[in-house]
């Protein structure tokens, strides 16, 4: 069935063909001025043939600029001319689809853009060929530090270790780098693919941190290993002490033995058996604790109450030493989720490690500090002027059964990271020689 757009267009060109052949005729047959009678007629089917084709091309045009652009609010409803009717009912029909695969992409593109904001880890899409970055995830923001990021450019100036990195970052197993980020070095687990599209090269690169992961595995090691060696130490050395203390009573009650030098000889090692059996015991004893602190009690704590509730327990020792201990709170109010008991252990610790610290030195100054992060995050620190560390020593401080100190346990800086770990936050420590020593607490 012909359209009435068709039929109009027929009859124009019938009515300009009939009334072209009906001047021919009349001019041929010498009536000259009959002959003009009819060209009205050809030039009114002229002129709408060529106003018809003249709207047309700019109603094309005009949609085909309205795709080009993706605009597709343009309703077509009511031509201005009527052989437009049918071509407009076209147009409504296409400019239809594209708004279905419009919504259907941009709804498809939010899912998308929600489950990447929503993961943990950092998502990074750029243009290796001109650096341009396509995607870059709140999740990376926030463990980058980065406000925004228009070109690969900007992190090399900030992270160029980093930057580096990426750029050598080829698709196959991930890669683990450490960065910088203001005075934390986070450990990060870089993987990464390539794709093509529309001609142009992309990266994708994922970016996690693993040092809590890490540092929980590593944790989780030293634990296995301590509980097997104190089950193992105390199961051996128990019966020795046990078996030295009943030789020493036996010895006692005996009468005097003939030669008095081997009398004293006999207790004197049974003596250095007790001794040592003992002193393996309490060892084992207090390396158990590591492996056995309860689960953490959680309740909202004001900072300040916590500060002042360590000042007042080490007040004496701080007296004793002639050391000052000041408090950083900018903000009174400041309260985080921990565990009481637990988080004071960890300060009085850290305090007590930091009195060592600043023996010896003119103006001993200890510094208790709390500030608010980003949402959810604060960070505790405990800062001092004492000697400072070197970084061999600095990389070991963590490790159960390492110390520095005489008469140290190697045990007190081992339990803090147990218990931060507990919380789901991390400690971390720098140092400098002659400059002095800074240990954070991250919640």
């Amino acid at each position: 069935m012909r359209s009435n757009y068709a039929r109009r267009v027929l009859a124009a060109v019938l009515g300009l063909a009939a009334a072209l052949g009906a001047a021919a005729w009349l001019a041929a047959r010498g009536h000259g001025a009959w002959s003009l009678l009819p060209l009205p007629v050809a030039l009114a089917a002229g002129r709408y043939l060529y106003q018809a084709h003249v709207a047309a091309q700019q109603e094309l045009a005009q949609f085909a600029a309205a795709i080009r652009y993706r605009d597709f609010s343009r309703q077509y409803r009511q031509p201005p001319r009527p052989e437009l009717r049918e071509l407009f009912g076209h147009f409504q029909e296409i400019s239809a689809a594209f708004r279905d695969i419009s919504r259907e992409k941009e709804t498809q593109y939010q899912h998308l853009q929600n489950i990447l904001e929503l993961v943990n880890t950092g998502i990074l899409s750029y243009e290796p060929a001109t650096g341009a970055v396509w995607w870059l995830n709140g999740a990376l923001k926030e463990l980058l530090r980065l406000p925004h990021l228009k070109n690969i450019g900007g992190l090399a100036r900030r992270y160029p270790a980093l930057a580096a990195q990426l750029a050598e970052l080829r698709p196959g197993p991930p890669l683990v780098a450490s960065v910088a980020v203001g005075p934390d070095v986070l450990r990060l687990l870089l993987a990464a693919t390539v794709f093509q599209t529309e001609g142009r090269r992309y990266k994708l690169v994922a970016v996690q941190s693993v040092g809590e992961a890490l540092d929980e595995t590593e944790a989780d090691a030293w634990q296995k290993l301590l509980r097997v060696l104190t089950h193992e130490i105390m199961n051996s050395v128990a019966p020795i002490a046990s078996l030295a203390e009943t030789l020493q009573q036996r010895l006692h009650a005996a009468p005097a033995l003939p030669d008095a030098d081997l009398r004293e000889d006999l207790e004197l090692g049974i003596e250095t058996i007790k001794r040592r059996s003992d002193g393996l015991l309490q060892f084992a004893t207090t390396y158990r604790s590591l492996s056995k602190i309860a689960a953490p009690n959680l309740q909202t704590l004001p900072v300040y109450e916590l500060f002042e509730a360590v000042h007042q327990l080490l007040l004496p020792r701080l007296r004793e030493k002639a050391v000052a201990l000041e408090q950083v709170l900018p903000d009174p109010t400041l309260t985080l989720r921990a565990d009481r008991v637990l988080l004071e252990q960890v300060l009085i610790n850290l305090v007590l490690n930091a009195v060592d610290a600043v023996a010896g030195q003119p103006a001993p100054v200890i510094t208790l500090t709390a500030a608010a992060g980003s949402p959810g995050r604060i960070s505790l620190s405990v800062a001092d002027n004492g000697a400072g560390m070197e970084a061999e020593v600095i990389e070991q401080v963590f490790v159960p059964f390492f110390t520095t100190k005489k008469n140290g346990s190697g045990i007190g800086l081992s339990l803090c990271k147990q218990i931060m770990l507990l919380h789901k936050g991390s400690i971390q420590l720098r140092s400098a020689p002659a400059v002095g020593t800074v240990v954070t607490l991250h919640f």
